[in-house]
């Protein structure tokens, strides 16, 4: 049997999975294919209910953590309105193929639009083609204002 929640990280057991699960997501290939360090690991849960504009989802099958997403509210200026951006997804290895990223896609859906926001928002490699698959299923796609001036492109520049 399969549910989704968001996630309780005052509950052991949820915070528990998300640490678990955030692990297997950064050993997998797709997110970059090293464990997280132990300090992340120890003190992850802790600075993500520090705060409040960042929740979890979790997925469980049969009583095992199954699936994972991590997602911060942020704030659209053109909207003028709240979105939900999903920073991580993952699911585990031995859960995949049974749906279970669109059940967790369906329930931030559903609180972003209790939160009344405009629009979710997420990234994803571009060599992942099983999750953009998912994805486009799910209705999202590549983000652009006018097809003159192309696609976003997501950037970063690292500070450590």
């Amino acid at each position: 049997m399969e549910k989704v929640m968001v996630a309780d990280l005052t509950n052991p057991l949820h915070a528990q999975a998300v640490v678990e699960l955030l692990n297997e997501y950064a050993k997998d290939a797709m997110g970059g294919g090293t464990a997280l360090a132990d300090a992340v690991k120890d003190n992850l849960v802790s600075e993500l209910r520090k705060r409040p504009h960042i929740f979890a989802v979790l997925a469980f099958s049969d009583d095992k953590p199954a699936g994972l997403a991590i997602c911060m509210e942020g704030f659209s200026t053109f909207a003028c309105m709240p979105l939900i951006n999903i920073h991580d997804l993952v699911v585990a290895p031995a859960f995949r193929g049974r749906g279970l990223s669109h059940k967790i896609l369906q329930t931030i859906e559903v609180l972003a639009k209790s939160r009344h926001c405009c629009k979710l928002t997420l990234e994803v490699l571009e060599g992942n083609k099983i999750a953009q698959n998912a994805y486009r299923a799910f209705g999202f796609e590549g983000y652009q204002l006018n097809p003159e001036t192309g696609r976003a492109l997501f950037w970063q520049k690292n500070l450590l």
